[in-house]
């Protein structure tokens, strides 16, 4: 069965990026917001954004998706000092999705930089 979960790395602080708000949207003609989460402790959301039949690429007419990471948010909070505005607040990751496959897109993040791919 299809699944789409996600996790965020702190590497600025060296710990999970915990409580960061996190929105999945199926992208393209029609972009719709289809899920919000937040990050638990372990920088982990709870539950997949996206599994079962709501997961089929088929739902969605082109099978692309968007992940918004809203880490300025996060980083204000942790009681950084950071530029305003800060250099990184919302992180949108987009990507497709071709497969009824467990697709996991991690994001490692600081104030200054990010990196993300395709986990497991």
């Amino acid at each position: 069965m299809g699944m789409l979960t996600t996790h965020v790395l702190d590497t600025a602080q060296g710990r999970p990026g915990a409580g960061i708000r996190v929105d999945l949207y199926a992208a393209g003609r029609d972009r719709r917001l289809v899920a919000t989460a937040r990050t638990n402790d372990d920088g982990r959301c709870a539950a997949p954004l996206l599994q079962g039949e709501a997961f089929r690429t088929g739902q969605f007419r082109t099978g692309q998706w968007e992940l918004v990471f809203h880490v300025g948010e996060y980083f204000a909070a942790a009681g950084l000092t950071l530029p305003e505005p800060p250099f990184l607040d919302q992180i949108t990751v987009a990507f497709g999705m071709a497969a009824d496959a467990h697709y996991h897109v991690p994001l490692l993040v600081s104030p200054w930089s990010y990196t993300t791919y395709r986990g497991s």
